[in-house]
């Protein structure tokens, strides 16, 4: 499978995403405000997730090892799992962190530049999702798809930045209600993190089915749509399937039960089977790992 494609744009992600961590951070710290320094530390994270999804993303596109002789599909949702708990423990922190500076009694902020900063930063990011959410969509990528869910969290969190930072410099050009605005950072960073905890965690629990291995229901139903119709069509007693996810691969197990008396023919035969039933999964790009066998004992089933 060629990934050289997913490569390129995972290393052009982990670059932006470096970049903009580190000016981030640094604007932040001349701001005085934790909720930037959030923003830039959350990119950093992310970034070193990508880099491990750009790792992923190469192994995949080997054949597997003797060790590893189904391949490398199984880290994908590893991948995600993984992410996705990181960033939501990276979401806690920081509604931890403002809790604690508003008890406090808040900070003052340089809101003017802080809110340059995010409008510049929620246009970067948003531009990103955009574009390596269509990739994603046009390789079938999850690791891509998870790239870009990240820029999405990245660019509203940038957006609530810009918000609350104009809303500041908003209350500060008032006389009766300045004194809320050395708050500000504090409630917004509060308000950013709870919000956005939910999005790593959503996908974390779906890449958690794969890593369990619980059957697709959609993939489920499709195999005994196809073998339902086949058993009546070539006359076989019964049979049995079973199938699992696991990133991109699909594995599916069908065992044809025949009657005893049943003449398949050749091999040539068995394999024709085989091939019809592949037709009509449509399972016949590497990320399918089939496997058909036919016997006359129940017990094989």
């Amino acid at each position: 499978m060629d990934t050289t494609h997913e490569q390129r744009l995972l290393r052009l992600s982990i670059a932006v995403t470096v970049v903009v961590g580190l000016a981030g951070i640094v604007s932040g710290l001349f701001t005085w405000s934790r909720a930037i320094v959030f923003d830039g530390m959350y990119s950093l994270v992310d970034a070193m997730l990508t880099t491990g999804s750009l790792a992923v993303s190469k192994l995949v596109a080997q054949e597997g090892s003797r060790r590893f002789q189904y391949g490398y599909w199984h880290l994908e949702p590893m991948v995600e799992v993984f992410g996705g708990a990181i960033l939501a423990l990276a979401c806690l922190y920081a509604a931890v962190n403002a809790i604690a500076g508003l008890l406090a009694g808040g900070h003052d902020v340089a809101y003017g530049f802080g809110a340059i900063w995010a409008g510049l930063l929620c246009a970067i990011s948003l531009l990103m999702a955009a574009y390596i959410r269509r990739h994603a969509r046009a390789l079938g990528s999850p690791l891509l798809a998870l790239d870009a869910r990240s820029w999405l969290v990245s660019g509203f969190l940038s957006l609530a930045l810009l918000v609350g930072f104009l809303i500041a410099v908003a209350l500060g050009q008032s006389g009766t209600a300045a004194h809320w605005v050395p708050y500000v950072d504090s409630i917004v960073l509060l308000a950013i993190a709870l919000a956005m905890l939910p999005m790593p965690v959503r996908p974390a629990l779906q890449a958690m089915r794969d890593v369990l291995q619980v059957a697709p229901g959609e993939l489920d139903r499709k195999v005994h749509s196809v073998m339902d119709a086949l058993v009546g069509e070539l006359g076989f007693a019964d049979y049995t399937s079973h199938v699992a996810k696991v990133g991109r691969a699909r594995f599916i197990e069908i065992h044809i039960l025949v009657p005893p008396d049943y003449r398949i023919g050749t091999i040539a035969d068995a394999d024709n089977i085989r091939n019809i039933i592949a037709q009509r999964l449509e399972a016949h790009s590497p990320q399918f790992w089939l496997t058909v066998d036919f016997t006359a004992d129940r017990a094989w089933t």
